[in-house]
């Protein structure tokens, strides 16, 4: 039997770790490892449009599936592309390997034609970026890379030379074992015990919710019920607490609406449950906060903590319910279910008022209707800006939905190619990119690879040939709009002409049978809706200085917009509220 090329041993280590794609554009120094994918069982290249969206692409499908996904880029350039869809997955805590292939190795350091230094311009954006500079070195470098990526949660970064990826490999690499998944992580008996007295003195308890809730839906609520405890979550804790939450008292954030802020700062215990939560302005400086998390370096980093606690949050629950008093005071969590469900009778007025005879049409109105005709197990990918408002307040979870997007790094244009990767894992499941018209347009080139690959991803366009988070942030600040105007065609004669179902809407009425139409269609589909540039308006008590880079910053503020289907959900726990 011949012996590996180190470019065959490449992909027979990703084949065995789980690899069933590669995400890339190609070129020279790719050559060998692309050839190698194509006599290789198990593994295909995708080929994309540009290698920014082969990161995103990956970082999306590592999402849905939770094992490892891998995009490659070709020396320079090429693989300099790659970086800001890596620092997304990185930041999501997607495992992703990405081959940044390089020069030939006897130029490396003499200004060769395309040279950049790969193994250091990732090292930000991953947990290891690594040279190989001699077939010695594999697989076991290799090997090291993808337990880092799946093992800490996060990219790795291999960079090989293209005349070492053809010489011959020294050993055959079925011999390695790999790991493929991560272990779970209790905390020790200290830290239960102090977080036992801690529950136990306390009157008042609230649970903030992250990622880090996921697949630990039940241990929440069992925890919720035993200490009556409002629940609150972050924009990336929605998907995973939200639903059947009978405790449920909305987000907090910049995107916040409910009573989450107020059940975070007048308990007198606020726990933070799987959330890296960025915007301390949001959490309390006066009340005892414990933080868990499966990531120790993510612990008090954002505020003053009484007690950190390292661990996953099932198993820390697990541990920590039955040892808890059950409380039986329900006050404090009666008080925040009303306010919640008060905040969110008021701002779904303006959202009701004469909405399906606006022009152009509110895109609140287009987010409610796309909830309810969407599939029940839809992947949601939504791109960074308004489109962020939209989703967080009218997609409605049920645990079988996923939503994601750029909601830790925020970059532009993430929608299309996440969606991409998430459609790859299963072409026969409902994928849909809440797409904003600066976003799509800035990586439209993409659109042709869903032709291309025949994926039958959902591109619903909002519309408002604007930037219309960034006008906003100006409008706030007391600045006039500037250079956030989009000139946009007709994308829906662009979809056609590019060989796809391809329709505009400019009419509420349309849009519904627009929409089933487009999700009826057998391959890919964009429905160009013309939005409202102002469908948010500003309330008088905005301050220039709530304003910090993304949005409007306090979850006192109510973005006149509507909450959808969240306000039958408050209304129906607050009937579950025991009257005296």
């Amino acid at each position: 039997m011949a012996k590996l090329n180190v470019a065959e041993q490449f992909v027979d280590i990703l084949v065995r770790a789980g690899v069933r794609r590669l995400y890339g554009v190609v070129g020279d120094s790719l050559n060998p490892v692309v050839d190698a994918i194509r006599r290789t069982d198990g593994i295909e290249w995708i080929q994309v449009r540009h290698e920014e969206t082969a990161a995103f692409a990956a970082g999306a499908e590592a999402q849905i599936t939770g094992t490892l996904a891998a995009c490659a880029g070709s020396c320079g350039p090429g693989n300099l592309h790659l970086i800001n869809g890596l620092y997304d997955a990185h930041r999501s805590m997607a495992p992703v390997l990405a081959l940044a292939s390089h020069i030939p190795s006897s130029e490396i350091g003499l200004s060769y034609f395309q040279e950049t230094h790969p193994d250091r311009l990732f090292q930000e954006c991953s947990h290891y970026s690594e040279l190989i500079s001699s077939p010695r070195q594999m697989p076991r470098l290799l090997q090291t890379a993808i337990q880092h990526a799946v093992g800490r949660g996060g990219v790795s970064v291999v960079s090989l030379p293209g005349d070492i990826a053809s010489e011959q490999a020294p050993e055959k690499a079925a011999e390695q074992a790999l790991v493929t998944s991560r272990p779970t992580v209790r905390p020790g008996d200290a830290e239960i015990d102090a977080l036992v007295r801690l529950v136990d003195d306390a009157d008042r308890v609230t649970l903030f919710c992250g990622s880090g809730t996921k697949g630990a839906h039940p241990e929440v609520m069992q925890f919720a019920e035993r200490i009556k405890a409002p629940v609150g979550h972050a924009l990336r804790g929605k998907e995973w607490i939200q639903y059947d939450n009978p405790f449920d008292v909305g987000m907090s954030g910049l995107l916040g609406y409910g009573a989450a802020y107020e059940a975070t700062h007048e308990c007198d215990l606020l726990i933070l449950l799987g959330t890296d939560f960025p915007y301390n302005a949001f959490l309390p400086g006066d009340v005892r906060i414990v933080q868990v998390d499966v990531r120790p370096e993510h612990l008090g980093r954002r505020s003053r903590l009484d007690l950190a606690v390292w661990g996953d949050v099932r198993e820390t629950l697990r541990c920590l319910t039955p040892r808890v008093r059950a409380k039986t005071d329900r006050r404090f969590l009666d008080k925040m279910l009303k306010k919640h469900a008060d905040a969110l009778e008021g701002v779904v007025k303006a959202y009701t008022r004469k909405v399906e005879k606006h022009t152009p049409i509110h895109p609140e109105y287009v987010a409610a209707v796309l909830d309810e005709i969407a599939d029940d197990d839809a992947v949601f990918t939504v791109d960074t800006g308004m489109c962020n408002v939209w989703a967080a307040r009218y997609l409605t979870p049920n645990g079988r939905r996923r939503i994601i997007g750029s909601f830790s790094h925020g970059s532009m244009a993430n929608a299309l190619p996440q969606a991409i990767g998430a459609q790859f894992t299963d072409r026969k499941r409902q994928v849909v990119s809440m797409s904003g018209d600066g976003g799509f347009s800035m990586l439209m080139g993409d659109f042709l690879s869903l032709v291309q690959h025949d994926l039958p991803v959902k591109v619903v366009l909002f519309n408002n040939s604007s930037l219309g988070m960034v006008e906003l942030e100006m409008l706030v600040a007391g600045m006039p709009s500037y250079g956030t105007a989009n000139h946009n065609p007709d994308f829906a004669a662009i979809a056609r002409a590019a060989g796809a179902y391809g329709v505009r809407v400019e009419k509420p009425k349309q849009l519904a049978g627009a929409l089933k139409d487009a999700f009826r269609h057998k391959g890919p589909a964009l429905v160009d809706v013309v939005t409202d540039p102002n469908a948010l308006s500003i309330p008088p008590k905005i301050k220039a200085e709530m304003v910090t880079g993304f949005a409007l910053s306090a979850s006192k503020i109510v973005l006149d917009g509507g909450v959808g289907r969240m306000l039958q959900m408050a209304r129906s726990n607050l009937r579950n509220v025991p009257r005296p």
